[in-house]
């Protein structure tokens, strides 16, 4: 299993970004997907998650609001839309498969242990 992950760069505070991730070697539409971040310094972080249809989102309290996940299973592609963003959000921003096709609760979605395969990250840095 791969996971492509792109589209970070460095971006103005209040910027946005589009970041993907490319799966390949695995049924990707049969299972959710899920993106965490990690900032310099600080431990990885859950950011959003999606079930394998689209149907279950969730995202964090310091997203909500202002991310948007989505996927295209046709692509095998999950995305990860970032707007107004803030110099916080500097992070590399890594995707996951989860490891069922349903995310449960969110205290489930959120934890790392939860998924099976990560990608390799892109980095996303926000200037003020």
């Amino acid at each position: 299993v791969q996971l492509q992950a792109s589209g970070g760069g460095l971006v103005q505070a209040g910027g946005s970004l589009r970041l993907s991730c490319a799966a390949s070697g695995r049924t990707f539409s049969s299972y959710a997907m899920g993106w965490f971040r990690q900032a310099p310094g600080e431990e990885r972080e859950f950011v959003a998650a999606i079930s394998y249809n689209g149907d279950s989102i969730y995202y964090s309290d310091s997203v909500r609001g202002r991310f948007t996940i989505s996927r295209d299973n046709a692509k095998n592609t999950v995305y990860l839309q970032v707007n107004s963003l803030k110099p916080e959000d500097t992070a590399v921003y890594y995707c996951a498969i989860y490891h069922s096709s349903a995310l449960g609760a969110y205290y489930y979605a959120a934890r790392e242990s939860r998924y099976d395969y990560w990608g390799q990250g892109t980095l996303v840095t926000v200037s003020s």
